[in-house]
């Protein structure tokens, strides 16, 4: 019933002592003064309890709780609020009863607060011979005590810890052989030494673990190894070091209410009597129990977790008898009556007094009330330290506190890479980590902490995760800030230290941090919570901006680095580079070296790994030296920041500063080489990824060649940060291995070639030994650039090629006609000209390997264009011209390019299988496909190799070539070419109807095949008509397509012997004439446009009117026209039968219209002769019956 009133939970972490066995009941009249046979000897169920009786192991005291820190380094920071010896909680919770002296040390880390006796005494004794702790006894006769004198132990004191320690020896059950006793400085021996060999609890497996998963910090052994190996490395601080170790024999995590505590105690603990646990006490039974021994007894049965007491009374030194009492009943016994709330309501508030004021992490404070005094003062030792400009390393904490801040933010680190909450703790524990220590005694630490905080910031989140909630370190109320050290000077005299000054003189507590008036004030319930003061948690402060981030973990590299290089031999011992030997260039024989060794497993590199196994590094680091596993790490964050800082500005289009940072990045990365045996798989996985970047921005500084100066001046700017990074890579390596990828070329051919060589040796790497089973996705991605680059360098040779050519025409249209030698010219290709070809289409292919490698149909079918456009000017080039400067026939060579070209088209098509797939690519090839099938056969057309083959079949080549370009004419789909498509079918149906018109008038004999000429020209020529008729751009064509098919009806009826067939063929042209007033009328409209825009002008080629064009047309109209009208009117004149009211209307209409066309004005101005053709045509318009657009078939 008592036991339900405080919740009490004790778990047992670690225990050095084996099952506790039965404690011998001693017989009465036990003389306890005797010593037996097995005392001080070292024994695992008394652990140290029995060995420190005589006061030895105090030495370890003011860094016990480090020891136990160090050990569960999971719980500190975060989980535990206390960290301390056992006897140290019960001095604290026993001070409102109690005139004895407290005096301890308090630390904080993260959440925890580490507590240590300081034994002023025995500290101060010490410092006489040590000068160890000097300057604290010198603050002490400052602020305390002037008068300090050394106070004797009395010989009572001595007397009952000798007969505690001899009746605990007799308690073990079983007596040992009886061996002589053992001398005191032996015994000290034991205490520094026990126990030898830990056993592993969870926590250590745990430790040693976790570095196999992260390989990320280069201090190791600090994260990993056990203390008894590592520790002398770091503390080789006089003793000090012996004080590091866990001395208890067993920790226990205790819940006290809601106070978690981790406690080390020494108590012994026995089997026997009603409970599988006692605790053994030996009374005095002439002094009564009072109610310190009672909140003693039962702390420390809370404590660990034991049911039961057992009392052992004596008088003099000779048993008496035993009394067993129940934990929870002791806070009733008689004499020691206590209140086990008031007990709670003092933790609580010595915890919330410790916890609002010791704020600072890295700082000493001291926890100190006089002997018989009721004021109790805490001091900020550190603060008053540097006030003093006593060296801050005088202080023996300052060391054992930065490492036990360095270990918890790298246990930290270890559960972040789930939870980004503890960055901002972490950071917090770093930045006070470097702060305490001093560069040139501790190094090690200060180049890990740096190269942690550069850690915390992410470079390779997704662009997603950016954003969203800063994680927040701590964020409870407990959690303290560190957001600028100046806040922190500055909140050192806020009002929470007013909270607590007391009433004494001003001169006590002016340097006091905080005091409690009266120590009573500890069990009033609650008394300090209210002043507890809530701190904001310590956000990390996460910068959306990249370029920022890189720049905080660049900051910390270089901080890393200065650390390492400080430690290394100095400058003036670096060997100087040899002029003779030249510098390698690692760039394309890297991944095959790596290929080479990779049946080795993972030792990549392995060539390059023995050269510089045992070998010390350029600046004298010898391998597996914990400076070269640092500079390793250093060098690989910084490459990494520099890698996406170059990203950055290549999404920010800052071509010549991406390139800058993609150097450095590669500078870095070549030191890493020079440094490292071996290289990761992931190592090499990034450094594809820089080759990439840097075939990208190659890519890009080609492409964008008129930007050059900007990129220039870009390229050339470097910050301080930058140059001295450049400078601790020089200590290892030359940096020249990436010259040629990442230097700023002028020429964009060589840009392009550099930029293909990039990807290729990414390539290379992602296909070695080492990464093949790594990287898919990322080995697409390199293949699709090489196919880009590829197709870039291919167009760019074709480009070459195609510029040559019309230079080359350009120089043939200068030369003089007469010369006869410059045909010859024309017709052979140059052999630059050649080679140009030959490396565009060389590259096509290799372009469309690569996508075809990955699949990728769209960009194969653009690659396959891009060769059929290569053909075509192929065939250009090859184009004849005869002696006189003119074209000659279409030679074979043009015909093989022109059909390899359509092949190619063909295959793009095949590729894409539909236009579904990617419409855009698909319309581009379907055009280039009908143009180059048009473009043949109008060459064929145009220039018939009659020389070669007969007429027949030349036509029926271009017949088939046109309809094959009409077939890809896409006349549906709505787009920016269905114009041009239109006006193509258009103009293939007018050279079709042309060539049949041609065919129709020079066939003799075969009436079948002229009927059929005629029927195709007529068809031919309606469909062109009806096409141009739809264009409201193209009046010329019109004009010309419908004069050509009067001529086709003159002619026709030429052939015709009857009248009434010779009149309905000229009715017939009539009909098709007065169609021109369309043309006409588009005509006028151009022209009246001209004449608003340019009124003073003279009409010029301003608009897509060809002038001379018209003109021309219309030379051929008027004729055409007036002998049309003449035949007429002599035909319908010379009629037999009579004719009708109609005939003779019209005959006076056609009679009209030829008198106003015989009468026109020559030489009138272009405009009113195309009015004057309106008006005419509009009179014969309604008398046929036609309308404006109407066709006549």
């Amino acid at each position: 019933s008592f036991i339900c009133e405080i919740k009490s939970r004790a778990v047992v972490k670690y225990s050095a002592a084996p099952p506790p066995t039965s404690y011998a009941l001693l017989q009465e009249q036990t003389d306890l003064k005797l010593p037996p046979a097995n005392w001080l000897r070292e024994n695992p169920q008394l652990g140290s309890a029995g060995t420190t009786v005589l006061g030895s192991s105090s030495k370890s005291k003011p860094f016990s709780s480090f020891g136990m820190a160090y050990e569960f380094i999971d719980c500190i920071g975060d989980d535990v609020d206390v960290v301390s010896d056992s006897e140290n909680i019960k001095k604290l919770l026993k001070i409102p009863y109690s005139k004895s002296h407290v005096s301890m040390a308090v630390h904080r880390v993260g959440r925890t607060l580490l507590l240590d006796e300081l034994d002023i005494q025995e500290l101060f004794m010490r410092s006489s011979q040590t000068g160890d702790w000097t300057w604290l006894k010198e603050f002490y006769q400052r602020l305390i005590d002037q008068k300090w004198q050394r106070k004797k132990k009395s010989k009572e004191h001595w007397y009952q810890k000798a007969i505690l320690s001899k009746f605990l020896y007799y308690s073990i059950n079983g007596d040992g052989a009886a061996e002589p006793e053992e001398e005191e400085n032996e015994a000290e021996e034991f205490s520094s030494s026990w126990p030898t060999a830990f056993t592993s609890t969870s926590s250590d497996t745990e430790e040693s673990d976790a570095p196999k998963q992260v390989h990320k910090f280069a201090l190791g052994q600090v994260t990993s190894v056990h203390k008894e190996q590592n520790l002398p490395m770091l503390f080789n601080e006089g003793e000090n070091s012996q004080g590091l170790r866990n001395d208890f024999v067993r920790n226990i995590m205790w819940t006290f209410e809601d106070i978690h505590m981790l406690v080390g105690s020494n108590m012994p603990i026995f089997g026997g009597g009603r409970y599988p646990a006692v605790s053994l006490r030996l009374r005095d039974n002439n002094k009564p129990i009072n109610i310190l021994t009672g909140i003693d007894y039962w702390l420390d049965n809370l404590m660990c977790n034991v049911p039961e007491l057992v009392m052992c009374f004596h008088v003099n030194g000779i048993v008496q008898k035993y009394e067993m009492i129940k934990t929870e009943e002791i806070p009733h016994l008689e004499n020691s009556t206590f209140s086990t709330r008031v007990v709670k309501d003092i933790a609580q508030n010595i915890l919330s007094f410790l916890k609002s004021n010791c704020t600072k992490e890295g700082h000493t404070y001291w926890l100190f009330k006089a002997s018989g005094s009721d004021i109790v003062k805490l001091y900020d030792l550190t603060t008053l330290c540097e006030e003093a400009e006593e060296e801050k390393c005088q202080n023996p904490f300052t060391l054992p506190v930065a490492v036990l801040l360095y270990r918890v933010a790298s246990n930290l680190m270890l559960k972040a890479r789930q939870n980004r909450k503890h960055y901002g703790t972490i950071r917090t524990l770093l930045l006070n980590c470097v702060r305490l220590l001093d560069q040139e005694r501790h190094p090690q630490i200060i180049a890990s902490a740096h190269y942690m905080l550069s850690e915390l910031f992410q470079l390779d989140e997704p662009p997603g995760e950016d954003g969203g909630e800063s994680p927040r370190g701590g964020g409870s109320e407990d959690s303290y800030s560190d957001e600028d050290r100046e806040e922190e000077e500055l909140t050192e005299d806020s009002d929470e230290n007013g909270s607590y000054s007391s009433c004494c003189s001003p001169h006590d507590d002016s340097k006091a941090v905080a005091v409690i008036r009266s120590v009573w004030e500890l069990s009033v319930p609650e008394k300090y919570k209210s002043t507890h003061q809530i701190r904001p948690g310590s956000a990390f402060p996460v910068s959306q901006d990249k370029e920022e981030r890189c720049r905080h973990v660049l900051s910390y590299v270089l901080k890393g680095l200065k650390a390492v290089d400080g430690t290394i031999k100095r400058e003036s011992d670096l060997p100087a580079a040899d002029p003779n030997t030249p510098i390698p260039l690692k760039y394309e024989d890297r991944s095959a070296t790596g290929a080479c060794a990779a049946e080795q497993g993972i030792s990549l590199l392995l060539e390059r790994g023995q050269s510089t196994a045992d070998q010390p590094t350029r600046s004298g680091m010898i391998p597996g030296s914990w400076q070269h596993r640092m500079k390793l790490q250093l060098f690989l964050k910084a490459s990494k920041a520099y890698y996406v800082l170059s990203d950055a500005a290549t999404n920010l289009l800052k071509y010549g500063r991406a390139l800058r940072y993609i150097k450095l990045s590669l500078q870095c990365y070549d030191a890493y080489c020079s440094v490292s045996g071996t290289l990761h798989p992931q190592v090499l996985q990034f450094h594809s990824q820089c080759l990439s970047l840097c075939g990208d921005i190659q890519l890009m500084l080609a492409q964008n060649a008129n930007n050059r100066a900007a990129y220039l001046e870009e390229y050339s700017y470097q910050t301080k940060e930058d140059q001295e990074i450049l400078h601790s890579l020089h200590r290892e390596s030359s940096c020249q291995a990436f010259n040629m990828a990442a230097d700023l070329a002028m020429d964009p051919e060589y840009q392009l070639f550099v930029s293909s060589k990039c990807y290729e040796a990414a390539y290379e790497l992602l296909v070695s030994e080492a990464l093949k089973d790594h990287a898919s996705d990322q080995l697409a991605q390199v293949l699709k650039r090489l196919g880009n680059i590829r197709n870039e360098m291919g167009v760019y040779y074709m480009n070459q090629a195609a510029a040559m050519q019309t230079e080359k025409e350009g120089m043939l249209d200068k030369t003089d006609g007469t010369n006869i030698l410059s045909g010859h010219k024309r017709k052979s290709v140059s052999v630059v000209e050649q080679e140009m070809w030959k490396k565009s289409f060389a590259f096509f292919e290799k372009g469309m390997k690569d996508f075809g490698a990955i699949g990728d149909s769209t960009n194969t079918a653009l690659l396959l264009c891009n060769t059929g456009r290569l053909m075509r000017i192929c065939a250009q080039a090859h184009c004849a011209l005869s002696s006189d400067q003119s074209r000659g026939e279409f030679s074979p060579e043009e015909a093989l390019y022109y059909n390899k070209a359509i092949d190619y088209y063909l295959r793009a098509m095949k590729s894409l299988a539909s236009r579904e797939n990617h419409s855009a690519v698909w319309d581009s090839v379907i055009w280039e496909l009908s143009t180059t099938y048009f473009t043949l056969a109008t060459l064929l057309q145009d220039y018939a190799p009659l020389s070669r083959k007969a007429q027949e079949q030349i036509e029926r080549e271009v017949t088939e070539a046109m309809m094959k370009s009409l077939k890809y004419c896409d006349l549906q789909t709505e787009s920016a070419r269905q114009p041009l498509y239109q006006y193509r079918a258009a103009t293939i149906h007018h050279r079709l109807a042309s060539m049949y018109h041609s065919c129709f008038r020079n066939q003799v004999g075969d009436e079948h095949l002229r009927k059929q000429h005629r029927s195709l020209a007529e068809l031919h020529y309606s469909k062109a008509v009806c096409l141009f008729l739809s264009l409201k751009d193209a009046p010329c064509e019109l004009l010309r397509t419908l004069l050509e098919r009067v001529a086709f009806a003159e002619f026709t009826m030429a052939g015709q012997s009857s009248n009434a067939a010779k009149l309905k063929s000229l009715t017939g042209a009539v009909e098709i004439m007065t169609e021109t007033r369309h043309a006409f009328q588009l005509i006028q409209k151009e022209l009246l446009e001209e004449q608003t825009e340019s009124p003073d002008v003279a009409a010029g080629p301003t608009s897509g009117l060809n002038l001379q064009e018209v003109m021309k047309l219309i030379a051929v109209f008027e004729p055409s026209f007036s002998f049309l009208l003449l035949q007429l009117i002599k035909l319908m004149t010379t009629m037999k039968r009579k004719p009708s009211n109609k005939d003779e209307e019209l005959l006076k209409t056609y009679k009209n219209v030829y008198s106003k066309l015989l009468r026109a004005e020559k030489n009138a101005p272009l405009h009113s002769r195309v009015e004057l053709h309106i008006e005419l045509l509009q009179q014969l318009t309604p008398q046929t019956g036609s309308d404006d657009t109407g066709t006549h078939s």
